[in-house]
């Protein structure tokens, strides 16, 4: 199978190894090297990993914009400074947490102003904002995410989103991302086999290849149903659970091994997820009209859904979240707009992508430049 880890028994995490890392019994037990990152000046020298690495990262790049382009999606500059963080807490059954603790956004003093504000951790809000405009059906960015969460072996405190948003549903949302998926590997196959083939076997390329040709075909599952797997698995009564905090790395990689490929798992506990997705009518226990994907052998590299429909159901969510309506004002406005149509959209985490293509190890390894929570260097 793809991807570049397995699960251990014991709830640790194995790599498997590529062409140019050994395997490692613990992989997210590893603490990030600091020396490593401080030295990246000569490694950038001296290792050719590095021009692999960014002729491939060129190619994202392109086929995105084509990808996009083709798709009639419009490129938005937008701010990394904002109020209007996009995943400002959850709620846990009856306990209210404070907007900011989902995320931790990083906090920056601006100018005489006595609030604070944030760096960005995802565009999405602003690509909401961006399709009120006339004539404009589909927006997306290629920006810098930021989030205060200490590094480990698939995370970094800054980072790359690909990010969309339409005027589709989340179905046909769902489908833009297969097809941008299947477009960057498709042309990586076509312009990067060398670079590939630095990292991957011809075992694995043809892997990749077969991939593609199926992705169509990718299982979409209902968290509850990924929550049965994993106990008919396990037999571990936690996964009897309704709740997101029995689910994490361990638990992204298993489902992915009992069904052998990518895994789109969708409707997630509504109130344990960002405020924006809209809920699915009908349902119950009450869940999001959202959408993961699993990479093969790996954890998340996308998130999805279909964002509040109307201004009854957010002004509803804003209660719910604690969303200081101050900061929040443009965006409880935008429905309230006229010519105002529901949106889906996804992100795209552009390093945990090429680390689960390339079936790297550590993140920082696939980042020239990875910004982690203890240094600021090179």
């Amino acid at each position: 199978m793809l991807g570049p880890y397995t699960t251990n028994h014991d709830g640790t995490i194995f790599y498997k190894g590529n062409k140019i890392f050994h395997p490692i019994k613990n992989v997210l037990s590893v603490k990030v090297p600091i020396n490593k990152i401080k030295n990246r000046v000569n490694s950038l020298s001296n290792n050719s990993m590095w021009a692999h690495i960014s002729r491939i990262n060129h190619t994202i790049n392109k086929s995105t914009n084509e990808y996009f382009d083709k798709l009639g999606a419009i490129f938005v500059t937008l701010p990394l400074t904002t109020r209007m963080i996009s995943s400002p807490g959850a709620v846990y059954g009856k306990y209210k947490l404070d907007y900011t603790t989902d995320t931790c956004p990083i906090k920056l003093k601006w100018f005489n102003l006595k609030r604070e504000i944030f760096l960005s951790e995802s565009s999405q809000i602003y690509l909401e904002l961006a399709l009120l405009q006339k004539g404009v059906n589909h927006v997306y960015s290629i920006y810098n995410s930021f989030r205060k969460e200490k590094a480990d072996a698939t995370h970094l405190s800054e980072f790359h989103h690909i990010e969309y948003e339409g005027k589709v549903s989340q179905e046909e949302n769902i489908k833009i991302v297969l097809g941008l998926i299947k477009k960057i590997i498709k042309d990586v196959l076509k312009n990067n086999y060398e670079d590939l083939s630095f990292f991957l076997g011809e075992e694995k390329i043809r892997l990749l290849k077969k991939f593609i040709k199926n992705i169509h075909k990718t299982p979409v599952l209902t968290y509850k149903e990924v929550l049965d797997l994993l106990y008919q698995e396990t037999r571990n009564p936690r996964y009897k659970e309704f709740t997101l905090k029995n689910f994490g790395a361990w638990e992204e990689v298993k489902i992915t091994e009992i069904l052998g490929t990518m895994v789109i798992i969708k409707e997630f506990p509504l109130l344990e997820v960002p405020f924006y997705h809209a809920v699915v009518d009908g349902k119950e226990p009450l869940v999001a009209n959202n959408a993961d994907f699993i990479w093969p052998g790996y954890r998340e590299i996308v998130g999805s859904g279909h964002r509040v429909r109307d201004i009854k159901e957010l002004n509803k969510k804003a209660k719910i979240f604690n969303l200081p309506r101050q900061d929040y004002k443009s965006y409880l406005e935008s429905r309230k707009q006229k010519n105002y149509v529901p949106t889906s959209g996804f992100g795209l985490g552009w390093e945990r992508f090429l680390q689960g293509l390339l079936e790297m190890p550590f993140i920082w390894d696939v980042c020239h430049f990875p910004r982690i929570d203890k240094i600021m260097e090179p």
